[in-house]
């Protein structure tokens, strides 16, 4: 893993429009981070080699906190050198299938000893449906779990499910780290959550799939690092596509997400859940540049397998693909 030094910023600015030059992720950190955020999937439905489903690992304290589990979250954790049965704790934003599909991989396979052998059972967060869309997954893959339970090779406490339905406020609570669900505008699928993660006086804020939210601005002002979907068309597929402009309607533009970052006022915000919609390019898209029609501070597009050390200073790392 190489860490972005001033002059790879520099590089990224020329070769790619990646990072803003006042960026607070220039700050240097000698010590291994407590307080550490990998993008594992920064795609959408679209299917994409280069960003995977959405997914987000948030390791804080001594846990491993996992953001949904879009397509190949399981792939993403063990190229981030994760074990898919290190993480027992995911917290679902909604129940879209882009952002569930990859569950049954890192739950079923990190029972297995060569993925890391979860000693507990998986234990789930998420929207009203969530323990039933739980159970019924269980039913599912009722022959496999069966299977592993009977031949006694298997770490059956690692088979376990424990699901539940969440309501707006702390979810979770543990040796100083708190997690806190809010609710978003995702309005094709109800309710829909964000979350921020307080630990040590930092703390990250992950929006999940939204609109422009007030509620959203709320629960987020002042946090460290804000990791926020973006959405972009081209003008002319937006007014002559009736369905494009339906998908538009659900989710964030970037000239909204930089009237979201002015009032969040963070020390980075990222994007993620990136959604190019006909045919759109990265290029074309220019997100950052429409950004900054709106908001003059730091903001990054995320990549897979990115990560962030969020203290004092935010420093940005990227990995290479293996």
């Amino acid at each position: 893993m190489r860490k972005i030094s001033v002059i790879s910023v520099i590089f990224l600015l020329i070769s790619f429009s990646f990072l803003t030059l006042s960026s607070p992720l220039l700050g240097k950190s000698d010590h291994e981070s407590n307080f550490k955020v990998t993008l594992l999937g920064t795609g959408s439905p679209l299917l994409s080699m280069s960003r995977f489903g959405p997914g987000t690992l948030v390791e804080v304290g001594d846990e491993k906190l996992l953001f949904d589990a879009g397509r190949g979250t399981a792939l993403r954790l063990d190229q981030a050198n994760v074990a898919p049965g290190k993480v027992d704790k995911l917290f679902l934003t909604h129940l879209h299938s882009d952002h569930t599909v990859g569950i049954p991989d890192v739950w079923l396979t990190g029972a297995l000893p060569t993925a890391g052998k979860r000693e507990q059972p998986f234990k789930i967060w998420g929207p009203k449906g969530t323990k039933k869309m739980m159970s019924h997954m269980e039913k599912a893959f009722a022959a496999d779990i069966d299977a592993r339970y009977e031949s006694g090779n298997e770490n059956t406490e690692g088979l376990g499910v424990e699901a539940q339905d969440i309501k707006q406020g702390v979810v979770y609570e543990q040796d100083g780290i708190e997690v806190i669900a809010f609710l978003v505008d995702h309005k094709s699928i109800e309710p829909s959550y964000g979350y921020r993660i307080n630990y040590n006086g930092h703390s990250v804020v992950i929006s999940g799939d939204t609109r422009y939210n007030e509620n959203l601005i709320q629960f987020a002002k002042g946090t460290d690092v804000i990791v926020h979907e973006v959405a972009a068309a081209r003008p002319d597929d937006a007014e002559n596509s009736e369905a494009i402009s339906n998908i538009l309607s659900l989710h964030t533009t970037p000239e909204e997400a930089g009237k979201v970052f002015t009032q969040v006022k963070p020390k980075l915000a990222v994007y993620t859940h990136i959604v190019l919609l006909g045919g759109l390019t990265e290029e074309e898209a220019d997100l950052l540049g429409r950004t900054q029609k709106t908001y003059s501070g730091p903001v990054v597009v995320g990549e897979d397998l990115m990560s962030i050390d969020v203290g004092d200073e935010v420093d940005v790392h990227m990995k290479n693909f293996e």
